[in-house]
Protein backbone atom coordinates (compact mmCIF):
# COMPACT_ATOMS: atom_id res chain seq x y z
CA UNK A 1 0.00 0.00 0.00
CA UNK A 2 2.97 2.52 -0.03
CA UNK A 3 1.60 4.06 -3.04
CA UNK A 4 -1.69 5.32 -1.95
CA UNK A 5 -0.20 6.20 1.27
CA UNK A 6 2.50 8.20 -0.44
CA UNK A 7 -0.15 9.51 -2.88
CA UNK A 8 -2.33 10.78 0.01
CA UNK A 9 0.47 12.31 1.87
CA UNK A 10 1.44 14.59 -0.95
CA UNK A 11 -1.35 15.83 -2.31
CA UNK A 12 -2.71 16.52 1.34
CA UNK A 13 0.62 18.64 1.43
CA UNK A 14 0.05 20.38 -1.79
CA UNK A 15 -3.57 21.11 -0.26
CA UNK A 16 -1.84 22.76 3.14
CA UNK A 17 0.23 24.63 0.82
CA UNK A 18 -3.01 26.62 -1.13
CA UNK A 19 -6.41 26.19 0.48
CA UNK A 20 -5.59 27.95 3.97
CA UNK A 21 -4.29 30.76 2.13
CA UNK A 22 -6.68 31.07 -0.27
CA UNK A 23 -8.99 33.51 1.50
CA UNK A 24 -5.65 35.71 2.28
CA UNK A 25 -4.78 35.83 -1.36
CA UNK A 26 -8.29 37.01 -2.13
CA UNK A 27 -8.04 39.77 0.47
CA UNK A 28 -4.49 40.69 -0.65
CA UNK A 29 -5.96 41.37 -4.16
CA UNK A 30 -8.84 43.51 -2.61
CA UNK A 31 -11.85 41.64 -2.61
CA UNK A 32 -14.90 42.78 -0.53
CA UNK A 33 -16.19 39.86 2.24
CA UNK A 34 -18.74 39.15 0.09
CA UNK A 35 -16.58 38.38 -2.90
CA UNK A 36 -14.69 35.83 -0.65
CA UNK A 37 -17.70 34.21 0.67
CA UNK A 38 -18.94 33.97 -2.64
CA UNK A 39 -15.45 32.55 -3.89
CA UNK A 40 -15.26 29.95 -0.82
CA UNK A 41 -18.92 28.82 -1.67
CA UNK A 42 -18.02 28.03 -5.06
CA UNK A 43 -15.75 25.73 -5.28
CA UNK A 44 -17.91 23.22 -3.32
CA UNK A 45 -21.13 23.69 -5.43
CA UNK A 46 -19.16 22.85 -8.75
CA UNK A 47 -17.64 19.81 -6.77
CA UNK A 48 -20.66 18.87 -6.22
CA UNK A 49 -21.83 18.19 -10.05
CA UNK A 50 -18.24 17.54 -11.47
CA UNK A 51 -17.17 14.79 -8.80
CA UNK A 52 -20.16 12.26 -10.01
CA UNK A 53 -19.94 13.55 -13.85
CA UNK A 54 -16.36 12.50 -13.89
CA UNK A 55 -16.15 9.06 -11.87
CA UNK A 56 -19.64 8.14 -13.80
CA UNK A 57 -17.11 8.76 -16.77
CA UNK A 58 -14.22 6.68 -15.70
CA UNK A 59 -16.61 3.81 -14.60
CA UNK A 60 -18.41 4.22 -18.51
CA UNK A 61 -15.10 4.10 -20.58
CA UNK A 62 -12.79 1.80 -17.75
CA UNK A 63 -10.35 4.83 -18.24
CA UNK A 64 -9.75 5.25 -14.56
CA UNK A 65 -6.06 6.55 -14.40
CA UNK A 66 -6.20 8.54 -17.49
CA UNK A 67 -9.09 10.94 -16.21
CA UNK A 68 -6.98 10.67 -12.89
CA UNK A 69 -4.17 11.84 -14.73
CA UNK A 70 -5.62 14.68 -16.88
CA UNK A 71 -7.47 15.61 -13.84
CA UNK A 72 -4.22 15.92 -11.71
CA UNK A 73 -2.31 17.83 -14.45
CA UNK A 74 -5.46 20.26 -14.82
CA UNK A 75 -5.86 20.86 -11.53
CA UNK A 76 -2.40 22.02 -10.46
CA UNK A 77 -2.85 24.35 -14.16
CA UNK A 78 -5.68 25.84 -13.25
CA UNK A 79 -4.20 26.88 -9.97
CA UNK A 80 -1.10 28.53 -11.40
CA UNK A 81 -2.94 30.27 -13.75
CA UNK A 82 -5.20 31.66 -10.94
CA UNK A 83 -2.47 32.35 -9.06
CA UNK A 84 -1.92 35.49 -11.71
CA UNK A 85 -5.56 37.22 -11.60
CA UNK A 86 -6.99 40.04 -9.81
CA UNK A 87 -9.86 40.40 -10.93
CA UNK A 88 -13.19 38.92 -9.74
CA UNK A 89 -14.79 37.90 -12.98
CA UNK A 90 -11.58 35.93 -13.57
CA UNK A 91 -11.09 34.76 -10.41
CA UNK A 92 -14.89 33.30 -10.21
CA UNK A 93 -14.28 31.58 -13.61
CA UNK A 94 -10.47 29.98 -12.86
CA UNK A 95 -11.90 29.07 -9.36
CA UNK A 96 -14.95 27.18 -10.83
CA UNK A 97 -12.42 25.38 -13.53
CA UNK A 98 -9.95 24.37 -11.08
CA UNK A 99 -13.08 22.97 -8.85
CA UNK A 100 -14.52 21.31 -12.03
CA UNK A 101 -11.34 19.59 -12.43
CA UNK A 102 -9.64 18.62 -9.06
CA UNK A 103 -13.08 17.45 -8.09
CA UNK A 104 -12.45 13.16 -8.65
CA UNK A 105 -9.19 12.98 -7.77
CA UNK A 106 -9.88 11.73 -4.38
CA UNK A 107 -12.86 9.71 -5.00
CA UNK A 108 -10.89 7.40 -7.65
CA UNK A 109 -7.85 6.75 -5.15
CA UNK A 110 -10.26 6.50 -2.63
CA UNK A 111 -11.92 3.59 -4.68
CA UNK A 112 -8.94 2.19 -5.83
CA UNK A 113 -7.16 1.95 -2.77
CA UNK A 114 -10.25 0.38 -1.41
CA UNK A 115 -9.80 -2.19 -4.21
CA UNK A 116 -6.33 -3.20 -3.63
CA UNK A 117 -7.22 -3.84 0.09
CA UNK A 118 -9.66 -6.07 -0.87
CA UNK A 119 -10.96 -8.01 2.25
CA UNK A 120 -8.74 -5.92 4.77
CA UNK A 121 -10.86 -2.62 3.67
CA UNK A 122 -11.30 -1.70 7.17
CA UNK A 123 -7.77 -0.85 7.33
CA UNK A 124 -8.42 2.20 4.89
CA UNK A 125 -8.05 4.62 8.36
CA UNK A 126 -4.61 3.43 7.91
CA UNK A 127 -3.57 4.11 4.91
CA UNK A 128 -5.58 7.43 4.80
CA UNK A 129 -3.95 8.93 7.51
CA UNK A 130 -1.16 9.40 5.76
CA UNK A 131 -3.04 12.27 4.21
CA UNK A 132 -3.24 13.91 8.18
CA UNK A 133 0.98 13.33 8.69
CA UNK A 134 1.35 15.03 4.70
CA UNK A 135 -0.83 17.96 5.86
CA UNK A 136 1.01 18.19 9.45
CA UNK A 137 4.23 18.13 8.21
CA UNK A 138 3.93 20.45 5.47
CA UNK A 139 1.71 23.43 6.51
CA UNK A 140 4.35 25.13 8.64
CA UNK A 141 6.93 25.36 5.90
CA UNK A 142 4.23 26.29 3.28
CA UNK A 143 3.17 28.87 6.37
CA UNK A 144 6.88 29.66 6.37
CA UNK A 145 8.03 29.82 2.51
CA UNK A 146 4.67 31.93 2.39
CA UNK A 147 5.72 34.22 5.43
CA UNK A 148 9.26 34.32 3.93
CA UNK A 149 8.72 34.80 -0.38
CA UNK A 150 4.87 35.75 -0.34
CA UNK A 151 1.61 34.25 -0.97
CA UNK A 152 2.41 33.20 -4.51
CA UNK A 153 4.36 30.62 -3.04
CA UNK A 154 0.91 28.88 -1.87
CA UNK A 155 0.12 27.99 -5.69
CA UNK A 156 3.46 26.97 -6.50
CA UNK A 157 3.75 24.43 -3.96
CA UNK A 158 1.02 23.15 -4.46
CA UNK A 159 1.53 22.40 -8.70
CA UNK A 160 5.04 21.15 -7.54
CA UNK A 161 3.54 18.35 -4.93
CA UNK A 162 0.68 17.68 -6.75
CA UNK A 163 3.13 17.34 -9.74
CA UNK A 164 5.07 14.63 -7.81
CA UNK A 165 2.03 13.07 -6.44
CA UNK A 166 1.02 12.07 -10.25
CA UNK A 167 4.29 10.60 -10.37
CA UNK A 168 3.12 8.27 -7.65
CA UNK A 169 -0.54 8.07 -8.69
CA UNK A 170 1.06 6.29 -11.97
CA UNK A 171 1.83 3.49 -10.33
CA UNK A 172 -1.60 2.93 -8.37
CA UNK A 173 -3.57 -0.03 -10.04
CA UNK A 174 -7.23 0.53 -10.65
CA UNK A 175 -9.65 -2.11 -11.01
CA UNK A 176 -13.21 -2.21 -11.80
CA UNK A 177 -15.71 -2.23 -8.90
CA UNK A 178 -18.96 -3.88 -9.34
CA UNK A 179 -22.06 -2.66 -8.09
CA UNK A 180 -25.24 -4.69 -7.18
CA UNK A 181 -28.57 -4.91 -4.79
CA UNK A 182 -32.15 -3.08 -5.87
CA UNK A 183 -30.75 0.96 -6.00
CA UNK A 184 -34.82 1.88 -6.59
CA UNK A 185 -36.51 0.77 -3.53
CA UNK A 186 -33.17 1.07 -1.08
CA UNK A 187 -33.21 4.55 -2.00
CA UNK A 188 -36.95 5.05 -1.60
CA UNK A 189 -36.06 3.62 1.81
CA UNK A 190 -33.18 5.46 2.66
CA UNK A 191 -35.37 9.10 1.59
CA UNK A 192 -38.12 8.19 3.46
CA UNK A 193 -36.05 7.58 6.86
CA UNK A 194 -37.11 10.19 9.03
CA UNK A 195 -33.90 10.03 11.02
CA UNK A 196 -31.38 9.54 8.28
CA UNK A 197 -32.44 13.02 6.81
CA UNK A 198 -32.46 14.60 10.48
CA UNK A 199 -28.65 13.36 10.81
CA UNK A 200 -28.14 14.37 7.38
CA UNK A 201 -29.62 18.04 8.30
CA UNK A 202 -26.92 18.40 11.94
CA UNK A 203 -24.83 17.65 9.05
CA UNK A 204 -25.31 20.18 6.79
CA UNK A 205 -25.16 22.61 9.97
CA UNK A 206 -21.63 20.54 11.06
CA UNK A 207 -20.20 21.50 7.64
CA UNK A 208 -21.31 25.71 7.94
CA UNK A 209 -19.11 25.49 11.51
CA UNK A 210 -16.71 23.74 9.75
CA UNK A 211 -16.71 26.10 6.66
CA UNK A 212 -16.19 29.08 8.42
CA UNK A 213 -13.05 27.68 10.10
CA UNK A 214 -11.29 26.25 7.17
CA UNK A 215 -12.06 29.15 5.18
CA UNK A 216 -11.72 32.28 7.48
CA UNK A 217 -9.18 31.12 10.26
CA UNK A 218 -6.28 33.03 8.79
CA UNK A 219 -7.97 36.29 8.18
CA UNK A 220 -9.29 36.11 11.89
CA UNK A 221 -5.34 35.12 12.63
CA UNK A 222 -4.49 37.74 10.89
CA UNK A 223 -6.89 40.52 12.32
CA UNK A 224 -5.19 39.35 15.57
CA UNK A 225 -1.41 40.14 14.09
CA UNK A 226 -0.24 36.49 13.73
CA UNK A 227 1.84 35.95 10.91
CA UNK A 228 1.82 33.62 8.39
CA UNK A 229 4.34 30.89 10.41
CA UNK A 230 1.70 30.57 13.13
CA UNK A 231 -0.87 30.24 10.74
CA UNK A 232 1.20 27.29 9.72
CA UNK A 233 1.80 26.05 13.10
CA UNK A 234 -1.83 26.13 13.77
CA UNK A 235 -2.97 23.97 10.78
CA UNK A 236 -0.22 21.32 12.50
CA UNK A 237 -1.76 21.40 15.85
CA UNK A 238 -5.36 20.90 14.30
CA UNK A 239 -3.86 17.87 12.54
CA UNK A 240 -2.25 16.28 15.06
CA UNK A 241 -5.15 16.21 17.27
CA UNK A 242 -7.21 14.48 14.63
CA UNK A 243 -4.35 11.32 15.00
CA UNK A 244 -5.39 9.77 18.02
CA UNK A 245 -9.42 10.72 16.88
CA UNK A 246 -8.99 8.33 13.92
CA UNK A 247 -6.75 5.76 15.40
CA UNK A 248 -9.28 4.86 18.11
CA UNK A 249 -12.60 6.06 16.41
CA UNK A 250 -13.69 2.82 16.93
CA UNK A 251 -14.39 2.94 20.82
CA UNK A 252 -15.49 6.34 20.78
CA UNK A 253 -18.57 5.15 18.01
CA UNK A 254 -18.63 2.33 20.72
CA UNK A 255 -19.28 4.49 23.82
CA UNK A 256 -21.32 6.87 22.51
CA UNK A 257 -23.10 5.83 18.76
CA UNK A 258 -22.91 7.59 15.74
CA UNK A 259 -25.61 10.06 16.60
CA UNK A 260 -24.01 10.50 20.26
CA UNK A 261 -20.01 11.21 18.50
CA UNK A 262 -22.36 13.85 15.97
CA UNK A 263 -23.91 15.40 19.00
CA UNK A 264 -20.28 15.64 20.95
CA UNK A 265 -18.79 16.92 17.51
CA UNK A 266 -21.31 19.35 17.24
CA UNK A 267 -20.92 20.47 20.95
CA UNK A 268 -17.38 21.05 20.53
CA UNK A 269 -17.70 23.17 17.00
CA UNK A 270 -19.83 25.45 18.59
CA UNK A 271 -17.46 26.01 21.32
CA UNK A 272 -14.63 26.30 19.33
CA UNK A 273 -16.20 28.85 17.29
CA UNK A 274 -17.39 31.22 20.69
CA UNK A 275 -13.74 30.20 21.96
CA UNK A 276 -12.52 32.20 18.71
CA UNK A 277 -14.68 34.90 19.34
CA UNK A 278 -13.37 35.92 22.53
CA UNK A 279 -9.39 35.82 22.31
CA UNK A 280 -7.06 38.71 21.31
CA UNK A 281 -4.00 36.84 21.64
CA UNK A 282 -2.73 34.70 18.85
CA UNK A 283 -0.85 32.14 20.88
CA UNK A 284 -3.98 31.59 21.99
CA UNK A 285 -5.71 30.18 18.61
CA UNK A 286 -3.17 27.41 18.86
CA UNK A 287 -4.80 26.10 22.21
CA UNK A 288 -7.99 26.15 20.63
CA UNK A 289 -6.80 23.79 17.60
CA UNK A 290 -6.65 21.31 20.00
CA UNK A 291 -9.79 20.56 20.04
CA UNK A 292 -9.96 20.05 16.06
CA UNK A 293 -9.59 16.31 16.58
CA UNK A 294 -13.08 16.25 18.13
CA UNK A 295 -14.68 18.24 15.57
CA UNK A 296 -14.33 17.43 11.86
CA UNK A 297 -12.62 14.11 12.45
CA UNK A 298 -15.42 12.86 14.53
CA UNK A 299 -18.26 13.96 12.23
CA UNK A 300 -16.66 11.88 9.82
CA UNK A 301 -16.79 8.88 11.78
CA UNK A 302 -19.95 9.27 12.77
CA UNK A 303 -21.63 9.66 9.41
CA UNK A 304 -19.43 6.45 7.51
CA UNK A 305 -20.97 4.96 10.60
CA UNK A 306 -24.68 5.98 10.46
CA UNK A 307 -24.54 5.83 6.41
CA UNK A 308 -23.37 2.09 6.97
CA UNK A 309 -25.86 1.37 9.06
CA UNK A 310 -28.66 3.06 7.53
CA UNK A 311 -28.35 2.12 4.11
CA UNK A 312 -30.88 -0.81 2.49
CA UNK A 313 -28.45 -3.13 0.92
CA UNK A 314 -27.57 -1.84 -3.10
CA UNK A 315 -27.39 1.91 -2.12
CA UNK A 316 -24.72 2.48 0.83
CA UNK A 317 -22.52 3.83 -1.64
CA UNK A 318 -25.22 6.11 -2.10
CA UNK A 319 -25.57 6.93 1.43
CA UNK A 320 -21.90 7.06 1.77
CA UNK A 321 -22.30 10.12 -1.42
CA UNK A 322 -25.51 11.75 0.32
CA UNK A 323 -23.59 12.29 3.69
CA UNK A 324 -20.03 13.74 1.86
CA UNK A 325 -22.83 15.93 -0.01
CA UNK A 326 -24.59 17.64 3.13
CA UNK A 327 -21.04 17.80 5.18
CA UNK A 328 -18.67 18.99 2.42
CA UNK A 329 -20.73 20.35 -0.05
CA UNK A 330 -23.81 21.94 0.55
CA UNK A 331 -22.78 22.79 4.21
CA UNK A 332 -19.18 24.11 3.20
CA UNK A 333 -20.83 25.79 0.51
CA UNK A 334 -23.51 27.53 2.92
CA UNK A 335 -20.51 28.26 5.55
CA UNK A 336 -18.32 30.01 2.83
CA UNK A 337 -21.31 32.15 1.93
CA UNK A 338 -23.12 32.89 5.10
CA UNK A 339 -19.06 33.31 6.54
CA UNK A 340 -18.03 35.73 4.17
CA UNK A 341 -21.33 38.11 4.42
CA UNK A 342 -20.72 37.93 8.17
CA UNK A 343 -17.26 39.04 8.25
CA UNK A 344 -17.83 41.78 6.02
CA UNK A 345 -20.74 43.40 8.38
CA UNK A 346 -19.49 42.18 12.13
CA UNK A 347 -15.70 41.08 11.57
CA UNK A 348 -14.20 37.70 12.14
CA UNK A 349 -14.63 37.79 16.00
CA UNK A 350 -18.72 38.65 15.15
CA UNK A 351 -18.76 36.50 12.17
CA UNK A 352 -17.73 33.47 14.91
CA UNK A 353 -19.56 34.08 17.41
CA UNK A 354 -22.82 33.78 15.59
CA UNK A 355 -21.72 30.70 13.98
CA UNK A 356 -21.29 29.52 16.95
CA UNK A 357 -24.55 30.22 18.44
CA UNK A 358 -26.49 29.28 15.59
CA UNK A 359 -24.44 25.18 15.82
CA UNK A 360 -25.55 25.16 19.48
CA UNK A 361 -28.70 26.35 18.66
CA UNK A 362 -29.22 23.45 15.84
CA UNK A 363 -27.57 20.97 18.46
CA UNK A 364 -30.68 22.11 20.81
CA UNK A 365 -33.12 21.71 18.12
CA UNK A 366 -31.67 18.30 17.07
CA UNK A 367 -31.81 17.05 20.55
CA UNK A 368 -35.42 18.19 20.79
CA UNK A 369 -36.46 16.43 17.94
CA UNK A 370 -34.52 13.60 18.40
CA UNK A 371 -35.98 12.71 22.01
CA UNK A 372 -39.47 13.30 19.79
CA UNK A 373 -38.92 10.42 17.55
CA UNK A 374 -37.42 8.46 20.31
CA UNK A 375 -40.92 8.98 22.03
CA UNK A 376 -43.21 8.49 19.16
CA UNK A 377 -41.20 4.63 18.38
CA UNK A 378 -42.08 3.98 21.83
CA UNK A 379 -45.29 5.08 21.58
CA UNK A 380 -46.04 2.39 18.72
CA UNK A 381 -44.49 -0.07 19.82
CA UNK A 382 -46.70 -0.23 22.81
CA UNK A 383 -49.73 0.37 20.75
CA UNK A 384 -48.61 -2.96 18.81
Amino acid sequence: MFFPAAFYFLVYAAISFLFPFLTLFYQSVGLSGSQIGLLAGLSPLVSLAAGPFWTGAADATRRHKAILTFAIVGAGGAALLLSRQTQFGWLIALLGLYAFLSAPIFSLVDSATLSMLGERRERYGRVRIWGTVGWGVMAPVAGDLIERFGIHWAFWGYAILLGIGLIIALNIPFHRIQAGGSFRSGMRALLTNRRWMLFLLMVFFGGIGMSSINNYLFIYMNGLGAGEGLMGLALTVSTLSELPVMFFGDRLLRRFGARGTLCLAMAVIGLRLLLYSLTSLPWVVLLIQLLHGLTFPAIYLAGVSYADQSAPPGVKASAQGMFGSALMGFGASAGGLIGGLLLQSLGAAGMYRVIGLIIWAALLLFAILERSSRAKAASSDQSE
